[in-house]
């Protein structure tokens, strides 16, 4: 995690949970953290630019509000990070991880309806040449995906 300030770390580490929903979120981030909104929305672009962040958003309780599910890919070694980046680039994907496992890509899906939902499917498919192993909601479980991060100096 080189070249990472002060200030990057805390906005990396202290908002995975508990985001101000307020009418000026980052605003309040800003007060907290000492700095100024204007700061605070540069250093999150930076951090996006650079990959330590993908998105800011709400993670809503699984079919809550539309439809998801878990889906995963067996990508070949050397295909994975491109997949993975196309993967990320669709709004419906909330997070896309690596997995040591023969399904060896996993994200999550949510769209408006289940239309959408197999029409984003179809088209991973169509643009990977990989089938997708979906794996809908059957049991809710809450899994805190908040993570303490450790900086090494």
């Amino acid at each position: 995690m080189l070249g990472l300030s002060q200030l990057d770390k805390q906005l990396l580490n202290n908002f995975q949970k508990e985001f101000p929903v307020t009418s000026a979120p980052f605003a309040e981030i800003a007060a907290r953290l000492g700095t100024d909104e204007t700061t605070v929305l540069h250093r999150l672009e930076i951090l996006r630019k650079k990959g330590y962040i993908s998105r800011i958003g709400p993670v809503f309780k699984a079919n809550g509000i539309g439809i998801s599910l878990l889906a995963a890919l067996a990508v070949p070694a050397d295909r994975l990070s491109a997949v993975a980046d196309l993967i990320s680039s669709y709004e419906e994907v909330n997070h896309n991880y690596e997995r040591e496992h023969h399904f060896n890509l996993w994200f999550v899906l949510t769209a408006q309806n289940i239309d959408r939902l197999d029409r984003v499917i179809s088209e991973i498919e169509q643009r990977t040449g990989l089938p997708v192993l979906q794996l809908p909601l059957l049991e809710d479980y809450h899994i805190d995906l908040g993570f303490e991060l450790q900086w090494q100096s």
